[in-house]
């Protein structure tokens, strides 16, 4: 089976959202677990919690990244 191919023009949503899951996803789940604890109640409240994240998240990150990147690259040589 061939993978799927995305066009490159979709490389910054692309990131994004895949940061905003993985930063989202490790920041909700630490947090939930340190401030409430594992108990039978975590995984509602830790999805609650990621479901907010993520809608906080994913538009910040799209403002974010355009300005980390070109402050990188001001940072960085060829």
């Amino acid at each position: 089976m061939r993978a799927v191919k995305i066009n490159k023009k979709y490389s910054t949503l692309l990131l994004a959202m895949f940061m905003t899951l993985a930063m989202d996803f490790t920041m909700t789940l630490t947090m939930t677990a340190l401030m409430t604890g594992l108990d039978p109640g975590f995984p509602m409240r830790f999805a609650g919690g990621f479901l907010i994240g993520f809608v906080v998240g994913l538009p910040t990150s799209f403002l974010v990244i355009p300005v980390v990147r070109r402050m990188v690259n001001k940072l960085t040589a060829d």
